[in-house]
């Protein structure tokens, strides 16, 4: 496609997308549908429509370009999503905006909310409350009453184990599960993510507890713009606090014992093998929600996100296999298949798009961490936030006012220094 005609289609489904912004201003109650209690078989006729139109429609949404390869033809998902993590383009998806439950890839927004509160050195000793009203059959780490660890060891067993006793016991320190319940739920709503309801804070199944493939990107997008966050969630194994006993010598040791991250497109398992380049990012399984899964790999430069919910096929490790196939496609189809959608920016940065002089005030306030993005201009001043590619680089007076406008709505968000995938013992 020529350089003018796919910067104008660009700048129109990204002006598409801030007018859609602005309707979402209006109160939640109003702007999203009453979440359900189960998943029903069906998606609505009528789903969310951020992001843009055929994102709101059920079934395969999809538009290929020359020489784009069909998508696969036995992913048995309820709903996905294929992604550009820098653009914000949606280069396929299926029923994006269905809501269903979203069991443990609920703790991405979790990691997100409350990742930036505590250092990574402190240290909290747990208490019998801390681990009150967990789920039966919850997923633990192994964390023991009376026995201290750091937020990087709490951490850890949030990404690695998917520790629902991690996500109490962090909740505890930031004034208990409701308060973390409603924060979650205020920040799912400045990533625009309104197909989400929180109810718990570590995805176990809750009557009314809902988010969608589309909410599910958009939280790791997110998510990855933290260094701390792109750590944990491409960590494979590591060591965790065990607890204290005496030795047969009667002296008083704790040692650690080793968890391994159950994200088997990272770590492999008997049937599938590590993915090339991936780099995170969450999995999660109930019996209300099936299998959930976003991943984030990086290939020849371009970085994608997957979300695949409930894949209806009972195969063993069948999410992260059907994961794998949509990756496959989307960079065998990237710079072919034409966006059907985009990933929206936060509120606070599409508010902030809108003023004047937003490039230069974005600039500065971006960088390693930060969830407003530097401009290409900044970038071209010096700026340096680590590196997943290269902001555009336009030529001529009109393609670069054409592109300015459409920064101005929706900007390219580059991920700073994303780990790659790292050497594997």
């Amino acid at each position: 496609m020529p350089a003018p005609t796919k910067t104008a289609r660009r700048f129109l489904l990204v002006t598409s997308a801030a007018l859609s912004s602005l309707a979402l201003t209006a109160p939640v109650a109003l702007a999203a549908p009453s979440p359900s209690t189960s998943p029903s078989a069906t998606p609505p006729a009528g789903m969310s429509s951020v992001g843009g139109a055929r994102l709101g429609r059920p079934g395969t949404q999809v538009d290929l370009g020359s020489g784009a390869p069909v998508l696969p033809k036995d992913v048995s998902a309820r709903s996905w999503i294929v992604a550009d993590a820098e653009s914000g383009e949606v280069l396929a998806a299926h029923n994006a905006h269905w809501r269903l439950p979203p069991a443990s890839t609920m703790k991405m927004l979790f990691a997100d909310t409350l990742l930036p509160k505590f250092p990574r050195g402190e240290k909290h000793k747990v208490v019998p409350a801390d681990l009150a009203g967990m789920g039966a059959g919850s997923s633990l780490v192994g964390i023991k009453e009376g026995e201290t660890y750091t937020v990087h060891d709490l951490w850890l067993g949030v990404f690695l184990r998917s520790g629902n006793d991690a996500v109490h016991v962090l909740s505890a320190m930031n004034d208990g599960v409701g308060n973390t319940v409603k924060e979650m739920n205020a920040h799912a709503q400045e990533l625009q993510a309104l197909d989400t309801h929180v109810v718990t804070p570590d995805g176990y199944d809750a009557p009314r507890q809902v988010s969608s493939a589309y909410d599910l990107t958009l939280f790791a997008r997110s998510g990855l713009q933290k260094k701390d966050f792109r750590e944990y969630c491409s960590t494979v194994r590591a060591e965790f606090p065990g607890e204290t006993k005496k030795n047969k010598k009667g002296k008083t040791v704790r040692t650690p014992f080793e968890i391994q991250n159950t994200n088997r497109l990272l770590a492999g398992d008997t049937d599938i093998s590590v993915y090339q380049g991936i780099a995170g990012v969450k999995n999660g399984n109930t019996t209300n929600a099936g299998a959930t899964f976003t991943g984030v790999a990086e290939r020849d430069g371009r970085v994608l996100l997957v979300t695949v919910m409930h894949p209806e096929k009972p195969e063993h490790n069948e999410v992260y296999k059907e994961t794998a196939k949509l990756f496959d496609w989307g960079f065998a189809a990237a710079g072919k298949a034409r966006s059907v959608g985009e990933l929206v920016p936060p509120r606070s940065a599409a508010r902030a798009s809108a003023q004047p002089g937003a490039n230069a005030s974005a600039g500065q306030a971006g960088g390693t961490g930060s969830n407003v993005p530097a401009t290409p201009a900044a970038k071209a001043a010096g700026h340096t936030g680590g590196g997943m590619g290269t902001a555009f680089a336009l030529a001529g007076g009109a393609l670069a006012l054409l592109a300015a406008a459409a920064y101005l709505v929706n900007r390219r968000w580059p991920l700073p220094d994303l780990v790659r995938r790292r050497s594997r013992p």
